[in-house]
């Protein structure tokens, strides 16, 4: 598996564990809870959460899966935007740590725009790298105006990633946003890159990953772990799942496939509005 780098030059597995929708389910936590350390045990040093997902319960179980190798783990959380005031975002953090059981966060990310202004956001990630409390700070589901506008605000230059949906058939952010990113050396985190499990009955798909002795899935992330800069973060519970995702690491694309997968999901040809779920 490969490493992107962060602007600071410290590097990140390309490849996580996204845990949208874990938490939700007492009956499922004991399964989720397994799965989380099994993604560890396989390799998976990168795990993704927010404090909205579950309202917190998705924190709490990735909390008690790394508690014995966290210092082995890139952790990265997310503040809700009504909570993205100056002291909000501390505050917001400050609980996100308590239900992770640590003291600190690698990257941690307003999750979508909202009513604070940037620079009181931003000025409460600066404290937080201040305090220790997260590393590094970033975005999600920002668009190419949203980042211009964050730059000009003070520090808002030390941003490390932005996390946006992106998927062979989510392929918008490739006209700006992207190269944008990539001109900066700010790293993007896919989410969803499988489409929410909607490439897996793909032809295309199927008939490519028959040849590499793989799923359409893999096919699917391999490729978005194809892109330059690009981390991508799957959600996965089940144990066949992850060691899918895991060996999709490893599967290498040639010319000839990355130009069938783009007649089969041709890239757009002109900006569209940012893909979110």
């Amino acid at each position: 598996m490969h490493d992107v780098a962060l602007p600071d030059g410290r590097t990140v597995p390309a490849l996580g564990l996204g845990t949208w929708r874990m938490g939700e389910s007492a009956r499922a936590r004991r399964a989720e809870v397994a799965a989380v350390r099994l993604a560890l045990q396989l390799g998976v040093r990168l795990i993704d959460t927010a404090e909205m997902y579950a309202d917190g319960a998705a924190e709490v179980l990735v909390g008690e899966a790394i508690a014995d190798c966290r210092d082995d783990v890139f952790l990265v959380s997310k503040v809700l935007p009504h909570h993205a005031s100056r002291r909000g975002t501390v505050l917001a953090c400050q609980a996100s740590l308590r239900r992770l059981g640590t003291d600190h966060l690698d990257l941690y990310l307003l999750h979508w725009r909202g009513q604070h202004p940037l620079r009181d956001t931003v000025a409460g990630f600066g404290a937080l790298v201040e305090e220790g409390r997260t590393r590094h700070w970033g975005v999600s589901n920002f668009d190419v105006d949203d980042m211009e506008e964050l730059l000009g605000v003070r520090h808002g230059d030390r941003c490390a990633a932005n996390q946006v949906y992106y998927a062979l058939t989510q392929r918008g952010i490739e006209v700006a946003l992207l190269p944008w990113l990539r001109a900066r050396n700010i790293a993007c985190m896919a989410y969803s890159p499988l489409d929410q499990g909607r490439l897996g009955g793909d032809s295309v798909l199927k008939a490519m990953g028959k040849r590499h002795d793989a799923s359409a899935n893999q096919v699917a992330l391999a490729w978005v772990l194809h892109q330059p800069g690009v981390i991508a973060i799957p959600k996965a519970v089940r144990d066949a799942h992850l060691r899918e995702n895991l060996a999709a690491a490893d599967l290498a694309l040639s010319a000839a496939e990355l130009a069938e997968l783009d007649r089969r999901f041709p890239p757009p040809q002109r900006k569209t509005p940012l893909a979110m779920t």
